[in-house]
């Protein structure tokens, strides 16, 4: 069965013209005008990804991706004009994936797609395949548990996003190891490296966040001034 993906862009030359590129890669594909069209659609056709225009009229781009992120964690990957980093980074705080910037080659787009659709089935495939918990690793207060895509401080739940979860799972199987910007959007992203290596910095802020005592302080994610961040254990 073929991946859905749902298009949302109120501008309709764009809109057909990714849609006619992903139909040629032999995905399924519905579209949306509209913020409010977009989040009705969501619900009645769920998409196994979303490419999501940030420029609409009704509900914006960042209002969906908020609306969606609420009650799933599917993919998003935002569209955007904008060439400004404040609205790329953004999107990424409130949950999605990634951003393209118009204009973008069709190579691009489609490398990021199969990218996200890769991970995606890659850990639902790790989610059936283990249902014994048998992967737990424990940080100092940080406990993640690989296999069940859970993390837990002093006990209480994290919630990530994948992309957060995946990011941590790799530092923290490759700790000590200092990887640059390239190589983490290479190794956790899943595509070359296309320019932007902003997502990566948001990416890490959010995490720190979430799993230090003082984001300003880490005791986890480290920086290695000039190169790169890595797993402290």
């Amino acid at each position: 069965m073929s991946n859905k993906i749902l298009v949302v862009d109120d501008e309709q030359s764009i809109m057909n013209i990714i849609a006619f590129n992903l139909k040629k890669e032999g995905y399924e594909v519905v579209t949306a005008e509209d913020g409010e069209m977009a989040i009705t659609i969501f619900d009645t056709e769920k998409p196994d990804l979303i490419l999501l225009d940030i420029m609409m009229p009704k509900i914006d781009g960042y209002g969906v991706c908020k609306r969606i992120r609420d009650k799933s964690d599917v993919p998003i990957i935002m569209l955007t004009a904008r060439a400004d980093e404040v609205d790329k980074v953004l999107g990424l705080e409130i949950g999605a994936d990634d951003y393209v910037t118009k204009p973008f080659s069709n190579r691009e787009l489609m490398a990021r797609v199969k990218a996200n659709l890769r991970r995606k089935s890659n850990i639902k495939q790790d989610e059936e395949q283990n249902n014994m918990d048998t992967n737990t690793f424990v940080y100092g207060d940080l406990t993640i548990n690989f296999d069940r895509y859970e993390v837990f401080k002093r006990n209480e739940p994290i919630n990530l996003t994948i992309r957060e979860f995946e990011l941590l799972k790799f530092l923290a199987i490759k700790k000590n190891q200092i990887f640059t910007r390239e190589a983490l959007l290479s190794q956790v992203w899943g595509y070359e490296y296309f320019g932007d290596v902003r997502a990566v910095d948001v990416t890490i802020r959010r995490l720190r966040e979430k799993i230090e005592d003082d984001a300003s302080k880490p005791k986890f994610i480290l920086t290695k001034r000039g190169i790169g961040y890595y797993f402290m254990s």
